[in-house]
């Protein structure tokens, strides 16, 4: 397993100075890559990262000899991350590669074979030891590292193989549904209902006023530039606080629960309603996600994603009853069994018990993946019948 720390550094005037021009030569040469592979495929050729690697290997010493002044990492490893990109790109999971903009996502990448990790320091080639906030966590072989910029501070990245040793205790073994909602983060099938901070919708007259404040500040002017970090501050704290509520929701769930179930949400559809899209972005579906799936690698925890077209919110969870006419501004699921209960609450139960199925089904719970569902749960409704069988086998 392959785990990540990052951590906030401390460097010198003229430490930060170098990670600038490295990051600046990492954005030119993506820039430059991307511009080669579009113009290629516009003449018929398939392009790759290889060829493009080689192409620039052999014109850089003549053409471009200042990228010489960083180690070659840096304008080496932009090749790699653009094939990446372009294949999640053909997969469908991800949007067409862009050109990259100066002081957006400036970061640039140091492989394991020039990296060095002592306490509290790091050294970095042609620059040296530059200290770092905290240690290293993570026991094991550090695969590579990457130095990115936010706002006005720079982090690192550190990518370790930790093995399959590396486990954190579960001191529980329950099988818990839960329905990721826009009111709220996620209510339970226990009942209980994860607030949300809310932190764009908190904050966003405040980003508001500081986007103003770029726009009426004059480009290349020392006050723009200044605007512009408290813009990018502000846009951190956001993401901070998102992050922080998130982890300690994934790690509550994954060391509680032998069984996690979720929707499998179609977040860029929900994007597209403009009355949703705010709240869909403040909740952070894609990084729940991912620090779901990571946790439960390590506590032994199994993820079931249930499929999207499963009736978790109009299937009555006492009695199985379908209720094809119940809207999403109905929050209440009433049914004619006498069952009254919060919609969130009834839905997160039926995730609950598919969980419970599926994970039993496969004849193992000893857990450590991720499941998917099939669209039997959709068939069962599509027939004309309920899915109390499916519901009730706990």
């Amino acid at each position: 397993m392959t785990l990540s720390h990052k951590i906030a550094l401390d460097p010198t005037v003229k430490q930060e100075q170098y990670f600038r021009r490295a990051a600046g030569i990492a954005r030119f040469v993506w820039n430059w890559a991307l511009a080669q592979w579009k113009e290629r495929y516009e003449h018929g050729e398939k392009p790759n990262a290889l060829h493009l690697k080689k192409l620039w290997n052999e014109r850089k010493g003549k053409e471009y000899p200042w990228v010489y002044e960083v180690h070659k990492d840096v304008n080496q490893q932009p090749f790699t991350n653009l094939q990446k990109a372009f294949q999640r790109f053909f997969k469908g999971e991800s949007g067409h590669p862009q050109f990259k903009k100066k002081g957006v996502h400036d970061s640039f990448y140091v492989s394991n074979d020039k990296l060095k990790v002592d306490a509290m320091r790091l050294s970095i080639p042609r620059l040296g030891w530059v200290k770092m906030r905290e240690e290293l966590r993570f026991t094991g072989k550090v695969l590579g590292a990457t130095v990115s910029r936010e706002a006005d501070r720079w982090f690192v990245s550190l990518q370790v193989d930790v093995g399959d040793h590396y486990t954190r205790t579960r001191t529980g073994d329950g099988i818990v549904g839960v329905d990721l909602g826009v009111t709220t983060l996620a209510t339970l099938s226990t009942g209980e209902k994860i607030e949300s901070p809310k932190p764009l919708k908190r904050l966003l007259e405040r980003l508001k006023t500081a986007q103003r404040r770029v726009s009426r500040k004059v480009k290349g002017s020392h006050n723009r530039r200044k605007a512009v970090q408290r813009l990018a501050r502000l846009h951190r704290r956001i993401k901070n606080t998102r992050h922080d509520v998130l982890h300690k929701f994934t790690s509550k769930l994954t060391s509680e629960n032998q069984v996690v179930a979720i929707e499998d949400l179609h977040v860029r559809g929900m994007m597209a309603n403009h009355t949703l899209a705010q709240a869909v972005s403040d909740m952070g579906c894609h990084e729940f996600r991912a620090q779901l799936a990571y946790k439960a690698q390590l506590t032994g925890a199994q993820v079931v994603v249930v499929d999207r077209w499963f009736p978790s919110s109009k299937t009555c969870s006492q009695c199985g009853a379908y209720h094809e006419g119940l809207t999403l501004a109905t929050r209440t699921m009433r049914c004619d069994c006498g069952l009254e209960r919060d919609r969130d609450h009834n839905a997160a139960i039926n995730l609950a018990r598919v969980g419970y199925t599926r994970s039993h089904a496969c004849g193992d719970t000893s857990g450590g993946g991720t499941m998917a569902t099939s669209v039997y749960e959709r068939r069962v409704v599509e027939a004309g019948t309920t899915p109390c069988a499916l519901l009730h086998t706990m």
